[in-house]
């Protein structure tokens, strides 16, 4: 007995749009097939775990900058024997900052008054000279036309990339040529040195200080002298203030040029002073040396706390320069 034959046809199923269009009357457009909606393929990063890692990240940073600082003030409120008998981060059985900051100022018939006043002098002086002198040679830079500028710009720019200490011991044979070694003049004319500050100077030039107010004041009749100082110096206030700042913080925490410029005590800078306490009392078993140079570095972090206080309206506007054009 013959199997029938069956006959297999292939049908197409009607896509999503012809439905679609053969709902539609007459006259009507039909509307556009809907893409399909993809697998999600990628690796997508979950928005919490990037805010978690920067939270992380940030929280390791603020306990990388505070941690020393909260040590240092419950140290500096302990006397010797909590000192070294309790947790570190934990206060004392008393409170004993007012007896360890007379025991400061009286030690060695109050050398560390007169370690905080070199300082003052070295860093206030220092660093209001080397601004004054970055303003102007940035403001050069920028507006002048001067035969070789950008050579010139380019060779302080070399000394920009060059390390600070390792100009110190050139700078120590320098000043022993000339009988500059172991006095003031020794430590306080190389802070006046400042070349990131001449690269800033420049930018702020730039950014603040219009060319046509420049050329409309010389076609007033004024000097360049006079343009500086009344017109383009007030422009660039900002950046002053913001170069000062760094200025004063770098000589304010400079250690390797007083230590092989100086030998006289009386002329050491605070961190210098800070580093013979702790030498002496680990080399010479004299504990209460240490507590003096605990003492004393929160002592000396407290004017750089104030001046940022202080000046910090104008170094945030010379920090945000050129985020908004």
């Amino acid at each position: 007995m013959t199997q029938p034959t069956v006959a297999w046809t292939r049908v197409s199923r009607p896509t999503s749009a012809a439905v679609l269009g053969a709902q539609s009357g007459p006259g009507q457009t039909a509307p556009m097939e809907r893409p399909k909606d993809r697998p999600n393929r990628g690796r997508t990063r979950p928005a919490w775990l990037s805010r978690s890692v920067i939270n992380v990240v940030l929280l390791i940073a603020v306990a990388y900058a505070l941690l020393p600082q909260v040590w240092l003030v419950m140290a500096s409120t302990k006397d010797l024997h909590d000192l070294f008998g309790t947790n570190g981060f934990a206060p004392g059985a008393g409170f004993n900052l007012d007896e360890n900051l007379r025991y400061l100022f009286q030690a060695q018939d109050g050398i560390y008054l007169r370690w905080l006043g070199n300082t003052v002098l070295y860093a206030g002086g220092g660093a209001l000279a080397a601004s004054l002198l970055c303003v102007m040679a940035g403001y050069a830079f920028d507006k002048l036309e001067v035969p070789g500028r950008e050579a010139l710009f380019g060779l302080v720019l070399v000394g920009v990339m060059i390390p600070s200490t390792a100009l110190a011991l050139p700078t120590y044979l320098l000043a022993s040529k000339v009988g500059l070694a172991n006095t003031f003049l020794g430590v306080f004319i190389p802070g006046l040195v400042f070349p990131f500050g001449v690269y800033l100077a420049r930018i702020f030039s730039a950014a603040y200080v219009p060319d046509a107010v420049i050329g409309a004041s010389r076609v007033d009749g004024a000097g360049e002298m006079r343009t500086f100082w009344s017109v383009a110096f007030p422009m660039m206030r900002p950046g002053f203030v913001t170069i000062l700042l760094f200025q004063f913080t770098a000589i304010w925490n400079s250690f390797f040029l007083p230590l092989i410029m100086l030998s006289d005590t009386r002329l050491y800078p605070v961190n210098l002073g800070l580093y013979v306490w702790n030498t002496t009392a680990m080399s010479q078993g004299r504990p209460e040396d240490y507590l003096l140079a605990i003492t004393g570095s929160l002592v000396a972090i407290v004017p750089l706390i104030l001046l940022f206080l202080t000046l910090q309206r104008f170094w945030r506007a010379g920090m945000t320069a050129g985020a908004i054009d």
